[in-house]
């Protein structure tokens, strides 16, 4: 498929031949310094925002997509995702975009998923990885370590968090049909039930009469930012609470097997150590935390017949209580979800920085996290993470 030509002002190619230039010098920005913020911030929103709409609309009426919209606007009832894919798309046309796609082949990309909600999606995005990328394992990145050895360029680690069956019905088949490996990062005591994540409970109790003490006041939608903020025991009081309050109980949540976690393995997706139930560690005492991470690595070793080697934060956030237990439990790696590239060798193995991404995203706005040009502009307008 031939690709669109950009909006107009900007280059058509790495040279720009037979196209003005925009307003912003992208001689200006040094690629050194793209990784942490936008330089030049007048300069690049105006070069932006004169040439797109927020909604991937360009100022003459034409869709991103090629499609004429006249002066009909897009339905302001646009989900998140679809807001967020919007952006991706015309940013991947921004004048900075080649600069942070040349910085991020001297990057390591690990991308953080949750489930795959969307096989098709899914399957195209592990399509682009493979021809932009080098997909590298978690034994790759270890070796890496071991060695002080860099991994190759565009190296990109796939993982999940929270290892919902989806990994195993949806993700498995559609990487091992391309042989990208991967790494599941697992809810211990999850694993063989059928109960649902907390937080998807929590929610579902609150919008059927569910009520606590320490959340009386405020919308439903602010529930699971309030119960994250609260240390772990006020969490865990007010979930017991909602749960018995609450008019119905949540419909159940097949869960993964130990057998699954065999299968993952056999198929190429390591399994590592996402705690025992997937608490706010900063929220957590001392005890709580050791006991969360030793907890999960017992089962985890008792189900695999070997110790995991890799552990993600619950949430994303680095904990040094939580570095301190993994180092006397022989952990090598570990990972964050700050959404951020990192370097090809990682300089601190327990805090490797990871892309946070979901199977529904567009492949434009793919292009544009791999790249590391949407992390840059989201912390640039300082929105948070979700």
């Amino acid at each position: 498929m031939r690709p669109l030509p950009p909006p107009t002002g900007c280059a058509s190619d790495h040279h720009g031949a037979g196209r003005p230039r925009p307003a912003v010098e992208t001689k200006l920005l040094d690629p050194d310094l793209l990784e942490t913020a936008w330089l030049e911030k007048p300069r690049v929103e105006t070069a932006l925002l004169d040439t797109t709409r927020l909604d991937g609309t360009l100022l003459d009426g034409t869709r991103l997509d090629g499609k004429r919209l006249g002066t009909k606007h897009v339905d302001a009832k646009h989900t998140d995702q679809e807001q967020q894919d919007a952006r991706g798309e015309w940013l991947r046309f921004a004048p900075v975009q080649p600069l942070f796609r040349a910085r991020a082949a001297q990057r390591l990309a690990v991308l953080a998923y949750h489930g795959v909600t969307d096989h098709r999606s899914f399957g195209a995005q592990l399509d682009r990885l493979r021809r932009l990328a080098t997909p590298v394992s978690l034994q790759a990145v270890l070796q890496a370590v071991t060695e002080q050895r860099p991994l190759p360029p565009r190296s990109v680690l796939v993982t999940f968090d929270d290892a919902d069956r989806s990994v195993l019905t949806h993700a498995l088949p559609a990487l091992d049909a391309r042989g990208i490996p991967a790494t599941a990062f697992v809810i211990s005591e999850l694993i063989g039930t059928e109960r649902p994540f907390w937080w998807h409970e929590a929610d579902f109790l609150a919008r059927h009469g569910g009520r606590a003490r320490s959340l009386d006041c405020g919308h439903p939608s602010q529930l699971l930012p309030r119960l994250k903020a609260m240390p772990d025991p006020d969490r865990r009081r007010s979930l017991h609470e909602l749960r018995v309050s609450a008019d119905r109980r949540p419909p159940s949540q097949e869960q993964l097997t130990p057998a699954d976690l065999l299968a993952l393995r056999d198929g190429g997706v390591a399994i590592g150590n996402h705690t025992q139930g997937h608490p706010c560690l900063g929220r957590c005492d001392d005890a709580t935390v050791r006991a969360e991470i030793t907890g999960a690595h017992e089962a985890l070793t008792h189900w695999l017949g070997e110790p995991p080697i890799a552990f993600a934060y619950p949430d994303g956030g680095h904990d040094p209580r939580a570095e301190t237990v993994l180092q006397e439990l022989g952990y090598r790696l570990g990972f964050l979800s700050d959404h951020r590239l990192g370097p090809r060798l990682p300089n601190h193995p327990l805090q490797i920085s990871r892309l946070q991404v979901d199977s529904t995203t567009s492949i434009r706005r793919f292009d544009t996290i791999l790249s590391g040009l949407e992390p840059a502009y989201r912390r640039w307008r300082r929105q948070e993470v979700a």
